[in-house]
């Protein structure tokens, strides 16, 4: 039913009404029940809604599907679709399994309250069969309602239940479309995506990193991670109320700077006296700038990145946040606890370059107010001057301040670049001090002097060309998951170059 035809919420729903395969239930808990309510509404549900159900009341709702934690969660979604889906399979297998696809669709949701005082968002999900009698699939997602509105927020909720369902139908063999198709009628300034995850038969193949990278390519959300052993993890079950250490890079490959820069910073981040007694979340954050570097999205290329990352044991996330501020914001939704930012000397001075402050009415000084507000910090990894002069050289579009802003001291010839000798453009620099002497911005100490002259850029093409010595700069790990998956264009080194020095 593929079409470039963007069919209304009533059309949707009347088409599954009339596909007579399809028949299930709707259970919804929070928001009314605005999904089912479509359904009604478009006309013929009889051929389609087994049952609508919506147990607000807790102790009905612990009865029917039992006791979690918390009420909106993805544990008490999985127990809706257990229960009401195995419910259907029990009274009406024997008598239309045959010819049935059965369905559930669920979701528990908390709208704005009346009090207005809850976060508005939900847990969402789709169990269905591909074909009678076959062994089910899973989308569930989490959803955030950006209506400020309570009245809005049910409407924005009914209409993206609709999407979901209607794509689980439709669209399941085009990701792309599917995911797309979630915004519908609805637009990306209602309803936020910030995680989804595909399972079951259908699904053997499916990517749900690749997935949720897609989330944030077509604009339903700004932020997406994942876990060390690659599941989609939802941002708030994970932030919230944690203190944050977080390195934004490029990884490509992750090198043993990138590794010495976390290492060295969560030292210093944890001897802060605001974090005692406060669980420390560590991140490894590439930007969608950085993905589009090449002009296109490469998927693969992004999940060598994170295959990398994953190996050495790190949560990612994935963000469109190309300004820190922005950045540090987003943490913000999640908790007070301090934020560490953890950043090379190429990096800190991109934060004073101007020109990405031209869209705030109070420029860089606006920017400066954003980011640093409520205990957010700088650690600064140094770097050689030599180093940085020959990085400059041929990287200049790296480089957003020229070379001649940079005052050191000229008599020595191989000095350290850091948060302290480092200089910005003359009108910023009382600024900086500021921002220095009040501790906002520290200087990474202990770090390991040896691998100073390491670059990711070097790196890859050792990898691509076959040429040997790359291994010891980059983690182990990290090396021999590179080598074991090929990643990254991984090519053998010539048997020559491979032969024992006589």
């Amino acid at each position: 039913m593929q079409s470039s035809e963007l069919l209304t919420t009533n059309r949707k729903a009347l088409t599954i009404n009339l596909d007579q395969g399809k028949y299930g239930t709707f259970a919804e808990i929070g928001a009314g029940q605005e999904v089912a309510r479509h359904f009604f509404q478009a006309g013929g549900a009889a051929g389609t809604v087994a049952k609508s159900i919506s147990a607000y009341d807790m102790k009905f709702s612990d009865e029917i599907y039992g006791r979690t934690a918390r009420y909106v969660s993805n544990e008490r979604l999985g127990l809706m679709l257990d229960h009401e889906y195995n419910l259907l399979l029990e009274r009406l297998r024997d008598t239309r399994g045959d010819r049935t696809e059965f369905f559930v669709f669920a979701d528990t949701v908390a709208a704005k309250s009346f009090k207005g005082t809850d976060e508005a968002h939900g847990w969402m999900g789709v169990r269905f069969e591909a074909t009678p009698n076959s062994m089910p699939s899973d989308v569930i997602l989490h959803v955030r309602m950006l209506d400020k509105e309570n009245v809005l927020q049910q409407q924005a909720l009914g209409i993206f239940g609709v999407n979901l369902v209607y794509g689980s139908f439709y669209y399941i063999d085009d990701q792309d479309q599917f995911i797309k198709s979630l915004a519908d009628n609805l637009g990306i300034d209602r309803i936020e995506v910030d995680m989804i995850n595909f399972s079951g038969p259908l699904f053997a193949n499916v990517d749900n990193r690749l997935m949720s990278l897609k989330l944030v390519e077509y604009g339903l959300t700004n932020a997406v991670m994942f876990s060390p052993k690659g599941e989609v993890l939802q941002p708030s079950e994970i932030l919230h109320k944690k203190a944050i250490v977080v390195e934004r890079g490029s990884f490509r490959p992750v090198t043993l700077v990138n590794e010495d820069m976390i290492r060295c910073a969560l030292a210093q981040f944890l001897q802060e006296p605001a974090l005692k007694g406060v669980d420390v979340v560590v991140l490894m954050e590439i930007t969608m700038h950085n993905l589009l570097a090449s002009g296109n999205l490469d998927h693969k290329d992004f999940l060598d990145r994170v295959d990398t990352l994953a190996a050495i044991g790190n949560n990612v996330l994935i963000s469109n946040y190309r300004e820190f501020y922005r950045l540090t914001s987003y943490f913000r939704r999640y908790t007070k606890q301090m934020v560490g930012v953890v950043m090379g000397i190429n990096n800190l001075l991109e934060v004073f370059n101007e020109k990405y402050y031209d869209n705030l009415d109070g420029g860089i000084l606006e920017s400066f107010g954003r980011l640093f507000k409520n205990l957010i910090k700088l650690y600064i990894y140094p770097m050689r001057k030599s180093a940085y002069d020959r990085y400059c050289s041929t990287n200049q579009s790296d480089c957003a301040l020229p070379l001649p802003d940079m005052v050191l001291n000229p008599l020595v010839a191989d000095v350290w670049v850091n948060a302290i000798n480092l200089q910005v453009q003359m009108h910023l620099r009382n600024l900086y001090a500021h921002l220095l002497e009040n501790h906002y911005i520290a200087p990474i100490v202990g770090y390991d002097s040896a691998i100073m002259e390491i670059f990711s850029r070097d790196v890859l093409t050792r990898i691509q060309t076959g040429t040997p010595g790359w291994e010891s700069m980059v983690p182990e790990r990290a090396a021999a998951t590179i080598k074991e998956k090929r990643l990254f264009g991984f090519k053998e080194a010539p048997e020559k170059d491979l032969q024992p020095v006589a």
